[in-house]
């Protein structure tokens, strides 16, 4: 049986789907988080990002169960023998992705290829011949016709974008199904509201994207065992798979250094702007030398200082991937650490407001105490912001990353990022021809995942900001006028003026 291993990202991971759980949970048992939610809920556009979100998330958590496999006993070793591990840490995903993950070639390798990049010289009929070689894994089944090769992509793109649409018909036909149920009406009268533009909960927009979704699963799950849909880098391996790793980084990143942020941010912010006077003067004194000091720099030594305790007690360590992790742990701890300023100036301006408003200095003239007052009546009524930030901070964070592991003071090299592939293909972009399918790849995904959460919090913004929300629904029932209308009015209007 392999043997469990919890690293502190792992942990750290989990603790906030549990925190988050809790959330969800007070939030549907509060009527006015509630109803907040649901505009949420209502935006198509947060709703689609909402699925691309839910599968970066699910690949997230499948790459953070990790585990080491035992090795089998040496020939003739009793049987009261300790059990031996593998110094090697996989995940599950590691596990389910294990054909591309072994799947090695010798260097780079063009996108659904079936040749090696760059000439070899080799030996054909006793002649030394230069050309590109054959590739170990990408397009072995194949023979050397170009016909065959082209035939094969297209028969297999067919039968996976086939497989992933009538997946994606039968989810929804299941929803459909459930829905009907549940309203107790037909299923056409279902599926008909299901696809209604105006309907509450937008279904169409959700469909859709979870449609678009399955087909790209599914053409990518019928092509990858036979190719490397995303070619290889330097050392051969797969770039797809380097892309899916990247994921959890940037999960953990975003996520981490915003948990970590929040605290510091909290604490400050509201003191700051309920004791005013020499306690606001000294706070704001702090995060103004914190803000002028250049952050690559501060993120930098603090990286170099963590590198030298790790390479000094490597006993602490018994992996590679656990040294790794504790970098990558952190980075995300120094990130809040040292992004905290921005949202303490907000949470500081609005305590200036709260603290005098009516119910406050009532409870001031009851007696209640200052944590009374700030526990009861302050932090509550800044939770909003605290969402609205912690949701908009999640995409530049992980846009940081990427910074960071471009010039070298990021996670470490043997931990896959966004950063890191980008930072590896900056050589590679000076070659000729073009090594270009690394870049490619880094930045898709990555812009897949900061626009989805960038879409979903522009949503929660919306939600939560009573001013965002009351001018959206203005601008969505005032009456538009026809092209011409507008022109006769606007003409109206300046003579008027004149």
């Amino acid at each position: 049986m392999p043997k469990l291993v919890f690293l502190a990202t792992d942990v750290a991971l989990f603790l906030q789907l549990a925190v988050v759980a809790f959330y969800a949970w007070h939030a549907w048992n509060t009527p006015t988080l509630r109803q907040t939610w649901r505009h949420v809920l209502h935006d198509a556009a947060a709703m689609s990002a909402g699925v691309v979100l839910s599968l970066f998330l699910l690949i997230a958590v499948v790459d953070s169960f990790h585990f080491r496999s035992l090795l089998p006993p040496s020939l003739g070793a009793p049987s009261t023998e300790q059990a031996a591990y593998s110094t090697r840490t996989l995940s599950l995903l590691d596990l389910l992705l294990s054909g591309p993950r072994e799947a090695r070639e010798k260097t780079y390798s063009i996108p659904l290829g079936t040749h090696q990049f760059s000439k070899e010289s080799m030996q054909i009929d006793g002649k030394t011949v230069r050309d590109f070689p054959r590739l170990q894994y990408g397009g072995r089944h194949l023979k050397e016709t170009q016909t065959e090769w082209a035939d094969d992509i297209i028969q297999r793109s067919a039968s996976g974008l086939l497989c992933g649409l009538l997946i994606a018909i039968g989810g929804c036909w299941l929803i459909t199904v459930l829905r009907a149920r549940a309203a107790a009406v037909g299923i056409a009268a279902s599926w008909g509201t299901i696809w209604q533009r105006d309907s509450k909960v937008p279904w169409r927009a959700i469909l859709m994207t979870a449609t678009a979704l399955a087909m790209v699963v599914g053409w990518i799950s019928a092509l990858w065992p036979y190719y490397h849909v995303l070619g290889t880098d330097q050392t051969g391996n797969d770039i797809l798979f380097q892309a899916i790793k990247s994921i959890r980084t940037a999960v953990v990143i975003g996520s981490l250094a915003t948990i970590a942020t929040l605290p510091l941010a909290i604490i400050f912010g509201i003191l700051a702007g309920y004791y005013k006077g020499r306690v606001d003067d000294a706070i704001q004194y702090l995060y103004t030398v914190l803000s002028s000091i250049p952050s690559v720099l501060l993120i930098s030594a603090f990286v170099l200082m963590i590198q030298v305790f790790i390479d000094k007690n490597p006993q602490l360590f018994e992996t590679g991937l656990e040294r790794a992790d504790i970098r990558l742990f952190l980075l995300a701890a120094i990130l809040g650490v040292t992004g905290w300023a921005g949202l303490a100036r907000l949470l500081r301006a609005e305590t200036l407001k709260l603290g005098e408003l009516d119910y406050v200095q009532a409870a001031r003239a009851f007696g209640v105490s200052d944590a009374g007052i700030m526990r009861r009546h302050i932090l509550p009524n800044l939770t909003h912001i605290v969402v609205i930030v912690a949701v908009l901070d999640f995409s530049g964070l992980v846009l940081y990353e990427a910074v960071l592991s471009y010039v070298g003071v990021g996670v470490d090299p043997i931990t896959n990022s966004f950063g890191t592939m980008i930072n590896g293909a900056r050589n590679e972009m000076s070659r000729d021809p073009v090594v270009w399918w690394t870049l490619l790849a880094a930045f898709t995904f990555m812009v897949a995942l900061v626009l989805s959460m960038t879409l979903f919090a522009s949503a929660v913004r919306e939600a939560f900001d009573p001013r965002a929300r009351a001018f959206r629904v203005q601008r969505n029932t005032v009456p538009r006028m026809a092209p011409v209308q507008a022109a006769a009015a606007s003409a109206t209007e300046s003579r008027e003026v004149k």
